[in-house]
């Protein structure tokens, strides 16, 4: 007895075994996979007229006591939706309008269905594609509500294939993929949904899928005219946020397709539902020539966007300039490019949110204030911190602007400088720009920053030290704990 009591305590031995050895495998293929075709793209460099490029905000700030809403990147939009004849491709993250019911906020995603609505109706030969993530069905639990209607109408809907990517949560996305996942998704719902108190319940599934904590992030709006590259959306509770866009026309608008089309292609969406090369060359022209120095403009997804914001830092002098505009500030590379440029003297100046408040609920700060911390006592010279003057709302913008003595370069759209945001984890999308400094489009951006570090016209920003009396160094902690674990949500 006592022999065959060995035997089967080594059958469960190499069975557990066997499980552990299959299960790690499965974490490391889903953490190193080859990406879907297209993803991570670095698209041609094209030389854009000044009058193509127009760098555009949206800010929430006090002024005299009450609040200013200084808007007109969603206008814009709807403007570009109302100007479609051939075809309109959009790729949005949050499109929906569920929100805590605190304050009346804008109905910016009830207003985009209806734009494209109308034009549809309008024009029937349009082709309409929009791709988006399923956190707007919260994980398959309840419709769409804002874009199932449009689907309706002919357009072809897509929703991006998550399964795909690459995991970041990768022991939680192991066990998912080996025994949760295969339960599904859809379902009646019993749990109070995560974005709002008042979106429908989910699945205890749907959790399940969330906490895999990846996501099709991009922000984009595409015409035969022109083009959008964003880092808002069209959420009624983010209707407050401070963000960015760019709107550019001419040949690059054919890459901004090609990107859209690649998700498309791996998600099981119709490819046909897109213009070909064909009717692309046909409708979209090069960049007329116009008056002052042109712009150099490239499209740039997923870790694309890292290697360029570290490049464009990498190759600053003594004497340049860099500003960051940024809601999260964790990525490491990024971070070791901002110190490295302020030893070699370059000034830097960083414009975060101070990651207070989510859809009406409070944060303890994670990840920027624990960066910020470490980056002020690192280099309090040339590297200086201002937060956002924020209420309610988000300083949701992404962007860095590299101010060079002659020339000078901008990126920005919708990556946050995280690792999930930089590594090809999430689908991201950000547009590389660049011009000589006293050129019309860099002075924007110029304009603009410096409007918020000085607090022209308004209150927008205030001091480092404001947020810096909350513990940082116990939040440095835990930031490092959640890295070490991965059970950020930033």
């Amino acid at each position: 007895m006592k022999q065959k009591h060995k035997w089967h305590q080594k059958k469960r031995w190499r069975i557990g075994g066997g499980v552990i050895l299959i299960l790690t495998a499965i974490m490391l293929y889903h953490r190193v996979k080859p990406l879907p075709p297209g993803i991570s793209y670095e698209g041609e460099i094209y030389t854009l007229a000044q009058k193509d490029v127009e760098f555009l905000y949206d800010l929430t700030y006090d002024k005299n006591g009450k609040e200013v809403y200084d808007h007109s990147i969603f206008d814009e939009v709807y403007k570009i939706i109302e100007k479609a004849d051939d075809f309109l491709v959009l790729d949005l993250f949050l499109v929906n309008g569920y929100t805590d019911g605190s304050r009346p906020y804008p109905k910016l995603s009830e207003k985009l269905k209806q734009t494209i609505k109308e034009q549809i109706k309008k024009n029937p030969g349009l082709k309409v594609v929009f791709i988006t993530d399923h956190i707007n069905t919260s994980y398959r639990s309840h419709t769409a509500n804002q874009i199932a209607p449009l689907k309706e109408l002919g357009a072809d809907v897509i929703y991006t294939n998550l399964n795909k990517l690459r995991d970041p949560n990768i022991i939680y996305s192991g066990i998912w993929r080996s025994a949760i996942g295969w339960f599904g998704q859809e379902g009646y719902g019993w749990l109070p949904n995560p974005m709002a108190s008042s979106a429908p319940k989910v699945t205890a599934r749907s959790y399940l899928k969330l906490l895999n904590v990846k996501a099709n992030h991009r922000k984009v709006v595409i015409t035969e005219d022109a083009g959008l590259i964003l880092s808002a959306n069209p959420h009624d509770a983010s209707g407050f946020h401070s963000n960015i866009a760019f709107k550019v026309k001419g040949e690059i608008l054919k890459d901004m397709v090609k990107a859209e089309k690649a998700v498309a292609a791996y998600s099981g969406g119709d490819e046909n539902a897109f213009p070909t090369n064909k009717e692309l060359d046909h409708l979209i022209k090069p960049s007329g020539a116009g008056q002052g120095p042109d712009v150099k403009a490239q499209i740039l997804t997923e870790s694309k966007v890292q290697d360029h914001v570290v490049k464009a830092m990498d190759e600053a002098e003594s004497g340049d300039e860099i500003w960051i505009g940024m809601f999260y500030l964790a990525d490491r590379d990024i971070i070791d490019a901002i110190e490295d440029a302020a030893e070699r003297k370059v000034e830097v100046r960083l414009i975060l949110d101070p990651n207070q408040n989510a859809f009406g609920q409070e944060k303890i700060g994670l990840p920027n204030l624990p960066i910020a911390s470490e980056l002020h006592n690192l280099n309090k010279k040339y590297i200086k911190v201002r937060w956002y003057d924020t209420n309610k709302e988000q300083y949701h913008s992404k962007f860095i602007y590299v101010k060079g003595k002659k020339q000078s370069i901008v990126i920005g759209g919708s990556t946050n400088y995280t690792s999930r945001n930089l590594d090809d984890y999430n689908l991201e999308e950000n547009i590389k720009l660049s011009s000589t400094t006293e050129s019309e489009f860099i002075q924007s951006v110029d304009d603009y920053f410096k409007r918020l570090w000085n607090n022209e016209d308004g209150n927008y920003t205030v001091e480092y030290k404001t947020y810096q009396d909350k513990l940082p160094v116990i939040k440095y902690i835990m930031y490092f704990l959640q890295k070490i674990f991965q059970v950020t949500t930033y």
